[in-house]
């Protein structure tokens, strides 16, 4: 038996929910598809990768370890698909902003991408707060600014949107809100809140719970991810983050779960910025017709874009 993307792909998502249901949900594919896969795998490895309880899946000491490998390979699938097309020869030096989330959970892959496709441009880059980026790149200090778009302020700064990162409940692993059906704010007001504190993460928290009649209740406010992360893990509350930042795994080895929550929470969109009139160099135009053949479909045109 061959080992596939499908089957990877299947683990990976029941390895993250804790769920085959949910991941079946998630997949949009039947339940009995994703416990195929997962018994091809077990039987292939010749160990069980998943325990199973009433509440659901955790994964085995061989699952963990299957789980880095199954990241490694669906990445890696992905970036031999999803590559961006060699283009001229280009020359030049360019000077990017961002910020602590961005350029901690997203930025340094796409940068070693973009240097294979350009060896010739010189590339610096200042990790440096929202509002530091935005005067930056109006004094032109910065030539562009990879950033979280929805928190940009200034009507100066034209910015393109490519994507947006999910936001879910993150609780521990075995824990009651994994057994309800489904789960909105008003669950999540009922327990311990960890509220995460940099790149205005409380502020952009704020503004959707204030659109409903509850509010967190915050046991503690941090800036570090990994805090947060190791204090959900450990059972001391619950926090609501994107995608972007998730791992299920807190440094000590313990189980973080998601669940998707029935009200609208806001992505966290991330995109670039440029200040608005400005003539791009060949190096600029690069960086940005990377990321726009990397998350723009063909027949979108400029969908996805923010104001221009």
């Amino acid at each position: 038996m061959s080992l596939t993307l499908r089957q990877l792909k299947y683990f990976s998502a029941v390895a993250e929910v804790g769920r085959i249901s949910h991941a079946a949900l998630q997949l949009n594919i039947s339940q009995s598809a994703v416990t195929t896969a997962i018994r091809e795998l077990e039987d292939m490895m010749g160990q069980q990768l998943f325990e199973r309880h009433p509440h659901g899946v955790e994964l085995t000491k061989a699952g963990r370890r299957f789980l880095s490998h199954a990241y490694a390979v669906l990445s890696a699938a992905d970036e031999a698909v999803r590559m961006p097309h060699e283009g001229e020869n280009v020359e030049g030096s360019l000077t990017i902003a961002a910020s602590y989330t961005v350029l901690g959970y997203f930025l340094p892959h796409h940068l070693q991408r973009f240097e294979q496709l350009h060896p010739q441009v010189t590339v610096k880059v200042h990790e440096v707060a929202r509002e530091a980026i935005e005067e930056g790149l109006i004094t032109q200090r910065y030539d562009i600014g990879v950033v979280l778009t929805s928190n940009v302020v200034l009507r100066e700064l034209s910015l393109e949107t490519f994507f947006g990162s999910q936001r879910r409940l993150w609780v521990p692993a075995k824990h009651p809100l994994l057994d309800k059906a489904e789960v909105t704010l008003a669950d999540v007001a009922a327990e311990p809140y960890i509220m995460l504190t940099v790149d205005e993460a409380a502020a952009t928290a704020l503004k959707y719970w204030s659109k409903t009649p509850h509010q967190p209740q915050v046991r503690l406010r941090t800036s570090s991810v990994e805090a947060v992360r190791s204090t959900v893990a450990n059972g001391l509350g619950v926090t609501v983050l994107s995608d972007m930042v998730y791992r299920p795994w807190s440094l000590e080895g313990k189980r973080i779960e998601t669940i998707n929550l029935r009200d609208a929470v806001p992505t966290m969109n991330i995109g670039l910025g440029w200040k608005q009139g400005i003539a791009f160099s060949p190096a600029m135009t690069a960086f940005r017709d990377y990321f726009r053949q990397l998350f723009l479909e063909p027949a979108s045109g400029r969908t996805g874009r923010g104001r221009g």
